[in-house]
């Protein structure tokens, strides 16, 4: 049986959508994997380029990078 993806990116989807991009911040920084990082950039692309959308897009890369480094991955 494979593992279902993990909800996360669409449920901090809905907070960007909501208008809420202070609370998706603060949950793209607790982020649980790169993977799910990298789905989140994927469906934050199609979003129009307002000035918090562009902040939103840099904290994203950020933090990819960031969970990408093997000595910052968190453990489960």
């Amino acid at each position: 049986m494979s593992r279902n993806k993990s909800e996360w990116p669409a449920k901090v989807m809905a907070l960007i959508q909501g208008g809420n991009v202070a609370a998706a911040i603060a949950q793209i920084k607790v982020a649980p994997t790169v993977g799910d990082i990298t789905r989140l950039q994927t469906l934050a692309a199609r979003l129009p380029p307002t000035p918090a959308h562009i902040q939103l897009h840099k904290v994203l890369e950020e933090e990819r990078a960031m969970l990408a480094a093997p000595r910052l991955h968190r453990s489960p």
